[in-house]
């Protein structure tokens, strides 16, 4: 054989033999990228997920909140009223942004976080795998933010008609910083005491903010209207909602809204954020039928105003179960709801003769209360199966899942926002009525708020 003849033989298998060396490189190759196109794709859906989360949740507080209660006051106290949520909107994002997200987000002691976020330093678009690993960090916490706004809103129903807006202004600072920034970090920081994914002692499910949201903020403004006292002229004068029509587009906003309130809670895209989604919607639903139901026997009719409330008991009462618990779960919560929170706000106000005057602790605090003992209950990892045993299996989670002790760590977590938002709300209340006082003189009360807060009037009816 001539030397070319063996070249000629030779070259091919040396071809293939490169070639066959290569493959698996190239295979490699190719399934690397593949992933992660699939993380990329992965990362911008859930962030524009989170980002219309975002969104929906501060459509809550303006227009939805704002209409809500607006239509809830008499006609000389609509602009205040509505202004004292949207100011919140302007308030609450500077604080968060200078210490607030810190507070309740960075890692520090069981009770509040440090200060490694002050400023938001280091908060931008890499994700915080503690919180959320396929979204920006930045993303994340302006969705917190949303929260942290609409929380001290809901309190203003209590002492609407009759609360100094500058006192105001510094009681929901002050709030913010005592109150809901401890909560928020207990239930949802890194280490918080209450946090049963991130290191917490006492395990407590708060999907959305059964606890951190509607039971700080309904005790408080419990404690606001009985501090306060009642307004001018109540009980024995007509206090009728100035326009149910407000208050019906208001509500109907709070419950879209509240879609991005509890499904966006996931955090992502995923199937749990439908499974939020739809306890959301059920609980709504069956909540507005126990109270309208309730009514309907008690009073001979069924009113706009109830089936609304009744609504927003839903809504209030499934948010902390709303990541955990099945469909038909939802439906009894939200039925439960909407009977209890009627009872609340019909007989047993009726009975003490405290004035909150938009029932936000008859709908919120209870309502909060029970959905947060009722999550004990019918939490299932069949719905959410994040929290791990020690043999790495899905743990039990509620009573329905065999693990009865959890109602007894839900008990708990409402004991101490509870008691957190009683000591809290009295300090501030006392600091702010010594220093500038809380209440309208009473000629500014009966004036209205409209005209003496801010030199407005909410309807010109002129030809």
């Amino acid at each position: 054989m001539n030397a070319r003849l063996y070249l000629a033989l030779l070259l091919p298998i040396g071809a293939f033999a490169q070639s066959s060396s290569q493959a698996p490189a190239t295979v490699e190759t190719r399934l690397a990228a593949l992933e992660t196109a699939t993380k990329s794709a992965q990362s911008a859906g859930d962030n524009a997920w989170m980002l219309m989360s975002a969104a929906l949740v501060l459509m809550m507080t303006g227009p939805g909140l704002a209409l809500f209660y607006g239509g809830l006051v008499r006609k000389k106290n609509v602009l205040a009223t509505m202004m004292q949520s949207f100011i919140l909107m302007a308030v609450v994002t500077v604080l968060w942004a200078v210490v607030g997200y810190s507070l309740a987000f960075g890692e520090g002691t069981p009770f509040f976080g440090d200060l490694r976020y002050i400023f938001l330093h280091g908060v931008g678009s890499a994700p915080n795998a503690d919180y959320a690993g396929s979204i920006p960090q930045q993303t994340f916490m302006v969705y917190q933010l949303m929260f942290a706004i609409i929380t001290p809103a809901l309190i203003t129903g209590a002492f609407a008609e009759r609360m100094k807006f500058s006192a105001m202004l510094l009681f929901m600072t002050l709030w913010a910083l005592l109150v809901y920034f401890p909560m928020a970090h207990m239930v949802w920081g890194k280490g918080g005491l209450l946090n049963a994914y991130l290191g917490g002692k006492i395990p407590c499910f708060d999907f959305a903010g059964g606890t951190v949201v509607h039971v700080t903020s309904g005790v408080s403004a419990l404690v606001c209207a009985l501090y306060l006292g009642k307004r001018v002229g109540y009980p024995g004068e007509g206090m009728k909602p100035h326009s149910l029509v407000l208050s019906f587009i208001g509500a109907c906003l709070l419950w879209v809204g509240w879609f991005g309130f509890n499904a966006g809670s996931a955090l992502a895209a995923s199937g749990l954020a439908t499974s939020a989604f739809v306890a959301t919607h059920f609980g709504a639903a069956a909540a507005t039928l126990g109270w309208v139901i309730a009514e309907w026997m008690k009073t001979g009719k069924p009113s706009v105003l109830g089936a609304i409330s009744g609504a927003v008991a839903g809504l209030v009462a499934i948010t902390p179960a709303s990541g955990f618990v099945q469909p038909l779960p939802a439906l009894f919560i939200g039925f439960a709801a909407g009977v209890v929170c009627y009872l609340m706000v019909t007989v047993v106000k009726g009975k003490f003769g405290y004035d909150d005057s938009l029932d936000a602790f008859g709908v919120h605090g209870a309502g909060g209360t029970l959905g947060a003992i009722l999550t004990g209950v019918f939490a299932t990892n069949a719905v959410n199966d994040a929290l791990k045993d020690s043999t790495g299996k899905a743990a039990a989670l509620g009573l329905v899942d065999g693990n009865g002790g959890q109602i007894l760590n839900q008990a708990i977590g409402v004991a101490i926002a509870w008691i957190l938002a009683i000591v809290g709300t009295l300090i501030i209340l006392k600091i702010c009525d010594a220093t500038i006082g809380l209440r309208v003189p009473r000629d500014e009360e009966i004036q209205g708020l409209d005209l003496s807060q801010h030199g407005e009037e909410g309807y010109i009816l002129e030809s």
